[in-house]
């Protein structure tokens, strides 16, 4: 893709958001082909927005989601400032298609990870990272069917990024817990509703940031101190509509919550 056409995807993209409807596609004439593409693209739609990105979201983090969504692997996508919100904020429904809920280990980082030659390992990333976060990720897409358009228009859609709710860092020595095993809950209106394990993250929520340092800095991006990402759902995404009450629960590394109105 030229920048003319990198710039007629973001805008065709933006006025969807903007507009509150739905596409089946990017045009063709303009249409992202290559996973940098989308980013590219991407990287104009939150120009676009006005607002600044605060943040990355990790989508297709299990199996089960690259297979709904019917792609290769994860994708990240930009979180832009007015959609990251702190614990108890309730979250305007609208018109959101997807009408899914999530659970997710968030991350906030206390230094930067710019892009470079040598892929990051897994210490390099870690020792980077300053809190550990509950979180609850709103996803939604402009596309009719997000699962048939392919990752190059889902990562221009800022993969799936919507709305997102941060929780308080914990308190916990969450560094010397076992991440894959620790327990996550997701409460629906006070009942339990869905379980999970920091597992269901790409195996591990750490190689699940280990991934998006590395995706980022392939594409020349990079992640910066202060920063949030979130990194993928650790339960089976739960159904919502008007009213939803969310609550999840991370045990020793405290709750967040939600309500959609």
């Amino acid at each position: 893709m030229n920048q003319d056409q990198s710039q007629h995807a973001a805008e065709f993209l933006w006025n969807a958001w903007n507009e509150e409807r739905y596409i089946d596609a990017i045009p063709e004439a303009f249409r992202p082909v290559t996973r940098a593409d989308g980013y590219e693209s991407q990287r104009r739609v939150g120009n676009l927005s006005g607002q600044a990105t605060v943040g990355w979201k990790i989508a297709a983090t299990s199996v089960a989601g690259q297979k709904h969504l019917q792609v290769d692997g994860p994708l990240a996508g930009r979180l832009l400032a007015n959609r990251v919100h702190p614990d108890g904020t309730p979250i305007r429904l609208g018109n959101n298609r997807m009408r899914v809920a999530e659970a997710e280990f968030a991350f906030r980082l206390g230094r930067d990870l710019p892009p470079r030659p040598q892929p990051y390992e897994l210490a390099e990333v870690m020792a980077a990272i300053d809190t550990l976060h509950p979180a609850i990720e709103i996803p939604d897409s402009r596309y009719n069917n997000f699962c048939i358009v392919g990752s190059p228009q889902l990562i221009a859609d800022c993969a799936c990024a919507h709305q997102f709710v941060l929780g308080d860092a914990t308190t916990a020595d969450w560094r010397s817990i076992d991440l894959p095993s620790h327990a996550v809950k997701l409460l629906l209106n006070g009942t339990l509703a869905r379980e999970g394990v920091g597992a269901n993250v790409l195996g591990d929520p750490r190689l699940a940031m280990t991934w998006i340092a590395n995706e980022l800095r392939e594409q020349g991006i990079g992640l910066r101190a202060g920063e949030v990402i979130t990194t993928g759902t650790s339960v089976v995404p739960i159904p919502i509509e008007l009213g939803s009450q969310l609550l999840a629960d991370f045990g020793c590394f405290g709750t967040v919550t939600t309500k959609l109105v």
